[in-house]
């Protein structure tokens, strides 16, 4: 494991820290989709794309994905991964002053947007990946109660041969959102992303901190 890598461990959050070089700005915990954990890895390029640009990046398994190493999550249990984002954060706030950023994949963002909708004070802003709009096939049944509760700045990553939500139905509900909200589309990418093997910096990196005047 590289020297800037720590490995968290405690009741409340599994996972592990990315230490930046330079002086963090900020921070940004990630969590993964419902038959992954924190070692995929999208979430490592990630983590390692925000570290080098002066983030402590915290990458962390869910609570139902510590309970178990495989399957999805039961919605019984939702309220429980919620609030392992809501630790996670706090984790994070051990380390920098600065703002901290929530997100993951799928249905790790989902929870963070779920969070953020319940307590606009949980994080300051959110990193979506693959966004589950709806189950695949089924564009009845949208994921986006909430959205007009979100009161924090969202940013998606979308590839536009996601089943979980064409292009035009998450740039329709992303206006559902009343704060500031941007999507990037990842041209030709599914549901998983390239697993993170795309341009990060230039089309993940660079328009989260500038929309965020970071």
């Amino acid at each position: 494991m590289p020297d800037n890598i720590t490995r968290i461990e405690n009741p409340l959050v599994r996972g592990f820290l990315h230490h930046p070089v330079r002086h963090a700005a900020a921070g940004l915990v990630l969590t993964h989709g419902a038959g992954a954990n924190c070692t995929t890895s999208l979430l490592i390029a990630v983590a390692n794309a925000f570290c080098s640009a002066g983030f402590f990046a915290l990458r962390f398994d869910l609570p139902f994905r510590q309970r178990r190493s495989f399957g999805p999550p039961h919605p019984s249990t939702a309220a429980d991964d919620r609030a392992g984002i809501r630790a996670a954060v706090q984790a994070v706030r051990a380390f920098t002053s600065g703002r901290i950023f929530a997100g993951g994949h799928s249905y790790g963002g989902r929870q963070a947007t779920l969070l953020a909708a319940e307590d606009p004070g949980a994080c300051d802003g959110l990193l979506l990946f693959s966004y589950p709009l709806h189950p695949p096939k089924k564009p009845h049944q949208a994921r986006t109660a909430h959205f007009p509760s979100l009161r924090r700045p969202a940013l998606f990553i979308h590839g536009t041969a996601d089943p979980f939500g064409s292009p035009d139905e998450i740039a329709a509900a992303a206006k559902l959102i009343p704060s500031r909200t941007q999507i990037v589309f990842i041209e030709g990418a599914g549901h998983d992303l390239k697993r993170g093997k795309f341009d990060l910096d230039s089309l993940v990196l660079a328009p989260f901190t500038a929309s965020l005047n970071l």
